[in-house]
């Protein structure tokens, strides 16, 4: 009995570690929460984008990486990659913006 105690807590510490390790980020990754936050800033730049009556119509796709947004697509005009480049700083816990929009 006392050999089963011990062999349950090892498996059970072996099995904690591994849901650990598993579950934390690396450079090329995100943790669940980090996916969660930039989901959300995906959404509020996407909503903000819409917004404005110059960009509505445009295809403009976003991304978020660890607070990084990435604008790509296609636009009308130079202004309309800034004003896109603008309006997505300006949206709260956007830490940079990648602007890799094309005027076609």
């Amino acid at each position: 009995m006392l050999r089963l105690n011990r062999i349950m807590k090892i498996v059970s510490s072996i099995a904690l570690t591994v849901a650990l390790v598993g579950c934390s980020q690396t450079k090329n990754q995100e943790s669940t929460g980090q996916t969660i936050d930039d989901s959300a800033i995906t959404t509020k730049v996407k909503a903000a984008i819409f917004e404005d009556p110059a960009l509505k119509s445009l295809q403009i796709n976003v991304k978020t990486f660890k607070g990084e947004v990435q604008l790509s697509g296609f636009v009308d005009s130079a202004q309309s990659v800034k004003k896109a480049g603008g309006v997505a700083e300006g949206v709260k816990d956007v830490t940079s913006v990648k602007n890799d929009l094309i005027v076609k």
